[in-house]
């Protein structure tokens, strides 16, 4: 899907360095795989204290695996 977008090009010349990028597209796609996967962690987080243990898990046999 081709999308025009106006992106500063100070940040994006920023991003490509940085990772060591070779095009812009590569640079773009990368950022927004973070973006996405930082915010799903996030959700993850507010996650914890709000879920009851399962009272049947056994940790210690999940260390033998």
């Amino acid at each position: 899907m081709a999308t025009n977008l106006a992106i500063d090009n100070t940040l994006i010349n920023e991003a490509l360095k940085l990772g060591g990028f070779k095009t812009k597209k590569d640079t773009v796609n990368t950022a927004l795989r973070e973006f996405i996967n930082r915010r799903k962690q996030l959700e993850i987080i507010e996650l914890f204290g709000k879920l009851d243990p399962d009272p049947e898990y056994d940790y210690k046999k999940g260390r033998q695996q």
